[in-house]
């Protein structure tokens, strides 16, 4: 087996197999600061890297140090260097806790200089969304006959440099060179013994005009011998490749968000910045995935990415409106035979009356089972009203397909984000 190690500079003149090297050894640390930060980030700079700072504690290592050597003898009841009795001067300094160092005392305890390093946005990312996934996520009948893979079918005469098959070409190779000069070999081992035979004669019994053919002929079979190519195109052979059609693992997630007047703009900021969170991690990690956004009050409407976190409309709260309008979507546009079905809902709970048991019968009667997963986000620091008494319903009816999850502030977006979208064990 060989091993391939790219060692080119990146930048600055920093390896990026030691910078992986190094993110995967301190990994833990890294994550716990990527955490910290996205809870400290806006809506605005979500997409940006960061940088980190690791206390040097963290990343210490044990060395190897020379010893005094020698043969010593050492009686140490405590320490090696003081008896009791001893006196000695305090270390005279500038700051003000009269220490060796520069500057003031620390009212902290003891301290470690910290190590920082900056983060890619792609690095930042890759540790934002670690460990999480789609639930559920099942592979469902052909879509399409475009959905499909190229899979190897053979060897083919005809083909692409790319998809040459270097093996098979050069056996082709060189049984080609056996087949063309194995004749032209036995014709020259001939040619070779008739000459010896000749010259073997005595000088009076040689034939000269039959010497000067044979060594013409010796000549011109070597010739031939050199003429045969080392490769030809007749011996070139493609990996050929084929288009099979394979299961369709396509999906669909669902963004529901209420813009009510009861949704406080402080509200509304953390439930976009969970979507854009969700936003970037499908994003990301899906690359087939489709995103429906709706936005809705007394009346739900479909909108695309820049309304959905941009506009302003607001007005009562009726939540069924949505969900009615969810159904619609699904009945029309995404069979779920054919697509993951995924839905996402922020709201602070607040319904229009007795609409909270009409949202749990559209769910339970309707949507839920159609789904692979439906994620409920409430936002409110207040006690729970009738909207999620009848969510909880329809999770105890669904215990694998619905979860729910408050925030309270900005700093639980990311904890409850990383909660609803964890990776489960397979059962």
């Amino acid at each position: 087996m060989s091993y391939f190690i790219d060692r080119r500079e990146n930048a600055k003149h920093k390896s990026a197999v030691n910078r992986q090297r190094f993110l995967q050894r301190y990994r833990k640390h890294i994550k716990r600061a990527v955490e910290d930060s996205v809870n400290r980030r806006s809506i605005t700079d979500m997409k940006r890297g960061e940088k980190i700072s690791i206390p040097d504690r963290d990343i210490s290592e044990p060395v190897f140090r020379h010893g005094r050597g020698g043969d010593n003898t050492i009686v140490s009841p405590g320490n090696k260097e003081f008896n009791e009795g001893d006196r000695f001067n305090r270390p005279s300094g500038k700051g003000g806790g009269d220490g060796s160092g520069e500057g003031s005392a620390s009212n902290q305890g003891e301290g470690v200089d910290e190590f920082a390093f900056s983060l890619t946005r792609e690095e930042f990312l890759e540790f934002v969304f670690d460990g999480l996934e789609l639930p559920n996520l099942e592979r469902k009948q052909l879509l399409d006959i475009e959905e499909v893979k190229p899979v190897r079918s053979g060897i083919s005469r005809d083909g692409i440099p790319a998809r040459m098959n270097v093996v098979r070409s050069m056996r082709e190779a060189y049984a080609r060179r056996i087949a063309m000069r194995a004749p032209i070999r036995r014709a020259l081992k001939e040619a070779e013994e008739a000459l010896a035979e000749e010259e073997g004669k005595e000088p009076a019994l040689r034939n000269k005009l039959r010497l000067e053919e044979l060594r013409a002929e010796i000549d011109q079979l070597k010739r031939r011998l050199e003429a045969v190519p080392y490769i030809d195109t007749f011996d070139l052979r493609y990996n050929n490749m084929t288009n099979q059609p394979v299961p369709s693992n396509k999906a669909v997630m669902f963004c529901v968000m209420d813009v009510s007047g009861s949704m406080t703009q402080a509200h509304k900021d953390i439930a976009k910045r969970f979507f854009l969170l969700l936003y970037l991690f499908l994003e990301r990690n899906y690359e087939k995935i489709e995103l429906v956004f709706i936005r809705h009050h007394t009346a739900a409407k479909e909108v695309d990415e820049e309304e959905f976190f941009y506009s302003r409309e607001t007005g009562g709260t009726i939540v069924s409106s949505a969900l009615n309008l969810l159904d619609e979507v699904i009945e029309t546009r995404y069979p779920p035979g054919q697509w993951n079905l995924y839905v996402a809902q922020a709201s602070d709970g607040d319904n229009w009356d007795d609409d909270s048991t009409t949202c749990r019968q559209i769910l339970s009667d309707k949507i839920m089972h159609r789904l692979q997963y439906y994620a409920y986000v409430e936002i409110t620091p207040h006690a729970h009203q009738a909207l999620w008494d009848e969510y909880e319903r329809v999770a105890a009816d669904f215990p694998d397909r619905f979860a729910m999850q408050q925030i309270v502030e900005a700093g639980d977006i990311y904890s409850v984000f990383r909660e609803l979208f964890r990776r489960r064990e397979a059962a």
